[in-house]
């Protein structure tokens, strides 16, 4: 929608050139006809349209506010107080972000008509004049986009050894991989589980407009082989339910714990163990957790819906966040930076709620989430822990003739073939 750092007129630049345009007349050849003569071209002055408004494009400068940015454009400060007031019931003034476009328009007589602001990849904010001064009238503007499908396959190699690497070599989005990491998180352990040879199918969203910007959406199918097992999900929304993920035969893709505390693929630095030399204090104790590196300030989220055990300092753990979940289950997140916003004892945590963000408090030499899952008293590995959870509800009968129109249009998307017969289909997940 918006270029970058340029002054440019709406209708400037065009010049409409008075003198004839013609085209040559094409040689019927034996049809008896002569070739008839072009006609000499007419000369005449070109016409130069003067421009009806004048367009300022740029980006949000780091540390800017509406006040400065308006007072950069010289609007007086009353007219900058009434802009700023006119748009608070739809936008709120401290949400500027650095780097977004944005863009004054002006008219012949130097007095302001619009401004746009790009707010996010699925609105604008749009302050207008209202023709009086000081009169300004603020709406949110839904970008216009066109909705697609996708269909694209990756290899696991020694070039592309991550799900992040073998997306983007694929064509594909970051994203779709965080997203098609979710779905499989029940099945497969993306940190240590991938092996050369792996390969996967994905059917997803994206969402294009003005034919440049492009944001992908949902992944709506994805098959997986794994050292020679392949699993496969596929998106369905039960009547009255959240859409969700289910495997080939209608059972549920969702475990009650998701694969890790992040929303990324996460990289691993030091694993569960029994015994293990403590990088500060130099001995040999037990490692009730997993660590995971990442910068701080990365939000952490909760991996089960629980509630607050609690929320803070913990000597050698730093800040913690303990959760308690249903079936004997407790989780711990150790050395945040800080605590995300509600982190009170007994306050109800939902599945992926950001419950804090990384850091190095207490007993760590860097920045880390050194994570812990308890079972009934007793610290049991996460990485291996998730497998033992039951799956969450299947597809009811009434509804499994939709889903299966939904997964056999999926797969033939996918591997641009008809859709399978029923015994690959239940030959898929196991």
């Amino acid at each position: 929608m918006f270029a970058r750092a340029r002054i440019r007129s709406s209708v400037s630049g065009l010049r409409l050139s008075l003198g004839l345009v013609v085209g040559a007349a094409a040689s019927l050849a034996g049809c008896g006809f002569e070739e008839a003569p072009l006609p000499e071209p007419t000369g005449g002055p070109d016409v130069y349209l003067v421009p009806d408004t004048r367009v300022v494009e740029d980006e949000i400068p780091r540390n800017a506010t509406f006040a400065g940015l308006l007072a950069a454009h010289d609007m007086p400060n009353d007219v900058a107080y009434a802009f700023v007031e006119a748009m608070r019931p739809v936008f709120d003034p401290t949400d500027l972000q650095r780097g977004h476009a944005y863009r004054m328009v002006y008219g012949t007589d130097g007095h302001f008509r619009r401004f746009e602001y790009h707010v996010d990849d699925d609105q604008f904010l749009q302050v207008a004049s209202g023709g009086a001064p000081s009169v300004f009238n603020a709406v949110l503007v839904d970008y216009q986009k066109r909705r697609e499908q996708v269909a694209m396959r990756g290899d696991i190699d020694s070039e592309n050894n991550s799900l992040f690497a073998a997306m983007v070599a694929g064509g594909g989005d970051t994203q779709v991989a965080v997203d098609m990491a979710q779905v499989f998180s029940g099945e497969i352990d993306f940190n240590t589980e991938l092996r050369q040879g792996d390969h996967f199918s994905v059917l997803y969203e994206q969402f294009v407009r003005d034919e440049v910007h492009v944001t992908s959406g949902a992944v709506l199918a994805a098959t997986f082989v794994n050292d020679g097992r392949q699993v496969a999900g596929f998106r369905f929304e039960v009547p009255g339910e959240a859409p969700a993920y289910f495997d080939a035969t209608g059972r549920s893709m969702k475990r009650q714990f998701l694969s890790s505390p992040f929303r990324f693929e996460p990289r691993v630095t030091s694993r569960f163990s029994y015994r293990r030399l403590h990088p500060i204090l130099g001995t040999n104790r037990a490692h009730l957790g997993v660590d995971y590196g990442a910068p701080t300030g990365t939000p952490v989220i909760a991996v089960s819906k629980g509630r607050v055990v609690s929320a803070e300092r913990s000597g050698g753990s730093g800040n913690m966040v303990r959760l308690r979940h249903t079936n004997g289950y407790e989780t711990y997140y150790l050395h945040l930076s800080r605590f995300a916003k509600g982190m009170r004892s007994g306050a109800s945590v939902a599945q992926g709620q950001v419950v804090g963000y990384v850091g190095s408090t207490g007993l760590a030499t860097g920045p880390h989430l050194d994570y812990r899952l308890r079972k009934n008293g007793t610290f049991v590995n996460p990485l291996t822990e998730r497998k033992n959870l039951p799956p969450g509800d299947p597809v009811p009968d009434a509804h499994m003739a939709a889903f299966e129109q939904v997964r056999d249009r999926a797969l033939a998307q996918l591997t641009g073939r008809p859709a399978p017969r029923d015994e690959d289909l239940l030959n898929a997940n196991n």
